[in-house]
């Protein structure tokens, strides 16, 4: 008899995910996101790849050190909606981000800080509307 390896739960993926996204994009180490939580460096990169489950109480404390809310984890669509609304993003823009599929995860980093540096909204609207034009979408 062969043992077979679990696979992680796509929401623990997930989750993970978007840990690692904003923990980059405040340029935090997983050794200190581990520090300020009281675990390992290896234990964030299990939480990371979905490998271990995060708790909802240290997933509060992650989205409080993170300084996002606690829904920034989820792939929930109408809290998506409700983060855009609150000035995180274009309302209209709203709801899960895809998934990456020609860029690095430090190449959606880099553009993310660029981009959140950029003070005009027309701008960054003229930007948004490029880059349609340049993935084809429009």
């Amino acid at each position: 008899m062969t043992k077979t390896k679990k696979q992680p739960d796509p929401i623990d993926v997930h989750v993970g995910r978007r840990i690692r996204l904003q923990r980059n994009l405040k340029n935090m180490t997983q050794q200190q996101l581990g520090r300020l939580l009281r675990v390992t460096f290896q234990q964030i990169q299990k939480y990371e790849r979905g490998a271990n489950r995060v708790g909802a109480s240290r997933l509060q404390a992650i989205a409080t050190i993170l300084e996002v809310p606690v829904f920034f984890f989820f792939p929930d669509q109408k809290k998506d909606t409700a983060f855009a609304a609150a000035g995180q993003g274009f309302a209209e823009e709203a709801g899960p981000l895809p998934e990456a599929t020609h860029c690095s995860p430090q190449e959606g980093v880099q553009l993310i800080r660029a981009f959140s540096r950029i003070e005009d909204p027309q701008v960054r609207k003229k930007i948004i509307d490029l880059a349609r034009v340049l993935a084809g979408d429009i």
